[in-house]
């Protein structure tokens, strides 16, 4: 099927909604590599539309993303769930700027951005039903090594290093308080409407250790020391002691192995066009790097 008849197929999916008023004409939406995503205007109100089925490979159910969804509306950070069924997410459309790396490295944001992942941390398992999703990033990690063994990943000789160094990274961190979190904090899911920011894209949301969405926070976006420091302190409201900057450390260069074999494993199961090799080049050449700068504190 070629990407055009596909689009169309998806346009004609949404259009017969029974959920509208009127006809609709579906825009396709950029952005999503692991799901499609339209605009439609329909009696002066503006939605999203989002389509995508379960991904196994990457724990991603989307029964799970709903309930998110729908719990951090309630809890104030995300925009209204207007439908979902099964392959299906409408929503409402926030009018305003979506971030890039630079918004998120912007001195003046970082203290609202700390506050929206604080929000969603503490205030969305109030309102969450259902089943609880966990997302343990090293149960991740270790799930994407099966994976790409069984698949004939062309990293299949790197992984026995990469899943030791998990390992190690793991045992550093210890312990945890277990939170609600995002763990996809990509810059480009804030959005600033002028007077808030939103926080959107709910498919990987489970529980899980505040230091994940602090780390993917800092890493995504590539916050400089100083800044990621700040963050902690803004996070927990007090001086990082060497203690908490190990373990952040640790979870920041896990993150990054997360984004790495997320790719690796993309490079082999996902048909969506896009260059998943020089995407798993530079995430694990980052994550080298924040690697070297835990070890370098483990040793001080």
């Amino acid at each position: 099927m070629s990407l055009e008849t596909s689009e169309d197929r998806l346009v004609e999916r949404i259009a017969e909604l029974t959920i509208w008023f009127g006809r609709v004409a579906p825009v396709p939406l950029a952005g999503g590599i692991t799901n499609r995503n339209f605009t439609v205007e329909d009696r002066g109100r503006r939605l999203v539309v989002r389509v995508g089925s379960d991904i196994p490979v990457h724990g991603i159910v989307r029964a799970n993303e709903v309930a998110a969804s729908r719990a951090a509306y309630l809890a104030g950070l995300s925009p209204e769930v207007v439908h979902a069924e099964p392959g299906i997410l409408v929503l409402d459309f926030i009018e305003g700027r979506t971030f890039a790396p630079e918004d998120v490295r912007a001195p003046a944001n970082l203290e609202r951005l700390v506050d929206v992942v604080r929000r969603c941390h503490r205030d969305i398992p109030q309102y969450l039903r259902g089943p609880a999703a966990m997302f343990w990033v090293f149960h991740v990690v270790r799930d994407y090594g099966h994976t790409l063994r069984e698949g004939g990943s062309r990293h299949v000789p790197i992984l026995a290093d990469l899943l030791a160094r998990a390992a190690k990274l793991e045992a550093a961190i210890g312990p945890i308080d277990v939170v609600f979190g995002h763990n996809d904090l990509l810059a480009a899911n804030f959005i600033d409407d002028g007077k808030r920011l939103w926080l959107v894209d709910w498919e990987y949301a489970g529980f899980n250790s505040p230091l994940f969405d602090l780390g993917g926070l800092a890493s995504n976006s590539e916050l400089p020391p100083a800044q990621a420091e700040q963050a902690l302190t803004l996070y927990f409201g007090k001086p990082v002691d060497d203690q908490l900057r190990l373990r952040a450390a640790a979870m920041t260069a896990a993150s990054l192995l997360r984004e790495t074999m997320w790719s690796m494993v993309s490079e082999i199961h996902s048909t969506v066009d896009f260059d998943y090799a020089a995407y798993t080049a530079e995430n694990l050449r980052r994550f080298e790097a924040a690697y070297a700068t835990y070890q370098a504190m483990e040793s001080a």
